[in-house]
């Protein structure tokens, strides 16, 4: 039995006639780049998100790259964000030749930690020391939605707004995961999301959007996405080219009809998992992994820590859409033999944080400098998740998790 990571497949199969005749329309149109496949995706999409102002561009970094671009981020700005996340969320800050401001996580939900956020702000905090910025020029925060749960907002939005920085969420995984009720991308200034095919909305190809709250930045973030033009051929800013395509936008309209329904059974996957590895005795207590290095924490070696709701936890009216299935382990290179040579997919995000990245060592970071990230990147490992895997085959990636912790 072969079981991959992700098999998009299955899913195709189920919607295939529906997805080729809204190819075949826009083929017939012979209307390819914006129009009104891709506005009525725009509008499902805001209403979804609960946004009034919802944008389709090129793809999820490119969602980034404009909310910068909109809030007038320049050379030598900063702006806060996680080490602990994919490339894209530092790339489009350093793209605009600003400063990516990385601080660490919290070890249960692998998102920006608030109080760090604070502590930074504040002035107290050792990177503050070590980059000695100037605070005028401190302009956002991006929290990243790890993994298919929201960041703790409620904190970072007061801090933010307390100094006067815009927020940025970082959506990319995470479109139907709710905080408090909120849905990912209604809470902060703009929402950034990737339309990616391994997405739980994925795309035929490279796709994004992005919401925005203010209706000013909503106007100009609409024109900096088409060279900033308005009307056409009438540039009163520079922009990018970043639109959506038809094709994309009718595609993606179908497959939002089922969206929720997918991210249920994510979910219902992810409870197996954890019953399953509860059951079988070895499941660790988080608080034995202390911050610092994998070498160093106290994790027992045969334990494995599965994911943690906290935001997402139902009871907080919250919603977890498990975009991945993580957990972390001592045993993870172990572990990925195992997994291999039984055929089952697995990958690890991410191996090494931002903040350890070369591109970005001018900047000064240590690993200690967070600690949890760095933790973190040695010990996770992501296992399937999607809505089709079988019951047989959710079984046999917990056997194998399982065999490797009581060997």
């Amino acid at each position: 039995m072969s079981i991959p990571l992700l098999d998009l497949n299955r899913q195709y199969d189920t919607i295939k006639e529906e997805i080729r005749d809204v190819i075949d329309e826009v083929l017939e149109s012979q209307y390819f780049i914006m129009g009104d496949n891709v506005e009525q995706f725009e509008g499902e999409a805001g209403t979804y998100c609960e946004t009034k102002h919802a944008y389709g561009c090129a793809s999820g970094s490119d969602a980034l790259l404009l909310a910068l671009m909109a809030m007038d981020i320049n050379p030598g700005d900063y702006v806060i964000t996680s080490p602990f996340t994919f490339f894209a969320t530092a790339g489009a800050i350093s793209r605009l030749n600003a400063i990516p401001v990385f601080l660490d996580i919290e070890k249960d939900s692998y998102n920006l930690d608030p109080k760090q956020v604070e502590l930074f702000l504040k002035k107290e905090h050792p990177v503050y020391k070590k980059l000695d910025p100037d605070p005028e020029r401190i302009k956002a925060v991006i929290p990243v939605h790890l993994y298919g749960q929201m960041a703790d907002m409620d904190p970072i939005m007061e801090i933010a707004n307390e100094h006067g920085l815009k927020v940025i969420e970082d959506a990319a995984q995470a479109i139907g995961a709710t905080y408090k009720g909120q849905k990912a991308g209604s809470m902060g200034d703009f929402g950034c999301f990737s339309f990616f095919p391994s997405k739980n909305l994925g795309a035929y190809g490279d796709a994004g959007l992005i919401t925005v709250k203010d209706p000013i930045l909503a106007e100009k973030t609409d024109i900096l996405r088409l060279h900033g033009a308005k009307p056409k051929y009438h540039h009163s800013i520079v922009g990018i080219n970043s639109r959506l395509d038809s094709i994309q936008a009718a595609i993606l309209s179908v497959k939002l009809r089922y969206l929720d329904e997918w991210s249920e059974k994510r979910k219902e996957i992810a409870h197996t998992y954890n019953e399953l590895f509860r059951k079988a005795g070895i499941v660790g207590d988080l608080n034995q992994c202390k911050d610092g290095c994998s070498e160093n924490c106290g994790l027992e070696t045969n334990s494995i820590i599965t994911p943690t709701e906290t935001t997402g936890a139902s009871d907080r009216s919250g919603r977890h859409i498990y975009h991945q299935y993580t957990i972390r382990t001592k045993k993870r290179d172990a572990l990925a033999r195992v997994l291999n040579a039984e055929n089952i997919g697995h990958s690890v995000y991410y191996p090494v944080p931002l903040h350890e990245q070369e591109c970005f060592s001018y900047l000064g970071y240590k690993a200690s400098d967070c600690p949890n990230a760095h933790c973190a990147s040695r010990q996770v490992i992501s296992l399937p998740i999607y809505p089709e895997l079988k019951e047989a085959e959710i079984q046999k990636v917990a056997d194998t998790v399982i065999s490797v912790h009581t060997s």
